[in-house]
Formats: C-alpha cells, sequence, structure tokens
C-alpha cells in the first residue's frame, strides 16, 4: 500500500479527523517510488484522460527533472532538436518490424 504522495496529504488527512502512518524516504528508495508514481499516474490518465491526470502526470516529470539534476528548459531544447532530426510522435506511426537485407 505504500506509495509516494504529495506533501501536503499528510496534513489533509489530518485536518479531515484521521491518522495515517507516513515515512520519509530519500536516494535510490525515492526514486523507485517515483517511478512506480509515474506509472500510477500514467495509468490513471489511460483510465480517465483529463486535465486532471495531466497535470498529476506533469507534477510527477517536474519532480523526475529535480531530482534528477535535469533542467526542464534544456529538456525542451533535447526535444526540439529530437523533434528536428527525427521527428514527433504526431503522425501514429507504429514499427511492427525490421527486415533485414541479406
Amino acid at each position: 500500500m505504500a506509495k509516494l504522495v504529495r506533501d501536503k496529504i499528510p496534513e489533509i488527512i489530518r485536518a479531515a479527523g484521521h491518522e495515517a502512518q507516513f515515512r520519509v524516504v530519500r536516494d535510490q528508495e525515492y526514486n523507485s517510488f517515483l517511478i512506480e508514481k509515474m506509472k500510477e499516474e500514467l495509468s490513471e490518465f489511460e483510465e480517465t484522460p483529463n486535465l486532471e491526470e495531466a497535470a498529476d502526470m506533469y507534477e510527477v516529470f517536474l519532480t523526475f527533472l529535480k531530482n534528477w539534476g535535469i533542467e526542464l528548459s534544456d529538456v525542451r531544447k533535447f526535444a526540439q532538436y529530437k523533434s528536428r532530426e527525427r521527428g514527433k510522435f504526431d503522425g501514429g506511426i507504429v514499427l511492427d518490424e525490421i527486415i533485414e537485407k541479406n
């Protein structure tokens, strides 16, 4: 049941009159929880693609960048570079197989 939650969730739960047990994780354990959180948010978006779920994915993504010391502006620049060099994902192109020539 352990999962990464937003920073204000403990006080929201207490304000609602409930008790819960929390802990703070760091390093590799934190990385693992972040990855699991992104999977959770992607799954929720898949079930209900809406603004709220998109915002949750974005928030986790921003935390990824902060945690791994990557600047959002650098991600944008590199994404633009890759778009120019290799294209985007807008076309819906799916690679089924690469056929080796003899």
